[in-house]
């Protein structure tokens, strides 16, 4: 088992996600049950998997979280592209959520490595 709460990836993906929060609150309200939500939702799901990765017995069970994570990372990638093309957010917010969700993916393939390698 280990403690989520002292993963670098773990901390950023929670700043990543109140971050995403902080936009989607100015979405149109017609947005607010689609595109803000699945936005929402995806964010809050890195952090999430890591964490009940973190404790499940075996690095084999937490790769498997970790996985999940960097699955929602991507998606939320698109989510962000398709949110700038519908001018749903700015540049600069698409420019900052970007580079913070290519950081996290970084993050967790090297943790999904560490750990596989670990087996």
């Amino acid at each position: 088992m280990h403690n989520f709460k002292e993963l670098k990836v773990w901390q950023l993906s929670i700043a990543f996600s109140k971050f995403v929060f902080e936009i989607i609150k100015d979405f149109p309200s017609e947005h607010k049950f689609g595109i803000a939500d699945q936005l929402f939702r995806c964010s809050v799901s890195i952090p999430s998997n890591i964490a009940e990765g973190c404790g499940r017995k075996s690095d084999k069970e937490f790769s498997q979280f970790v996985s999940i994570s960097l699955g929602s990372a991507f998606e939320i990638e698109t989510q962000i592209i398709i949110a700038k093309e519908v001018k749903l957010i700015t540049e600069e917010q698409f420019n900052n959520l970007s580079h913070k969700i290519l950081e996290i993916q970084k993050m967790l393939h090297g943790l999904l490595k560490n750990l596989n390698n670990r087996k």
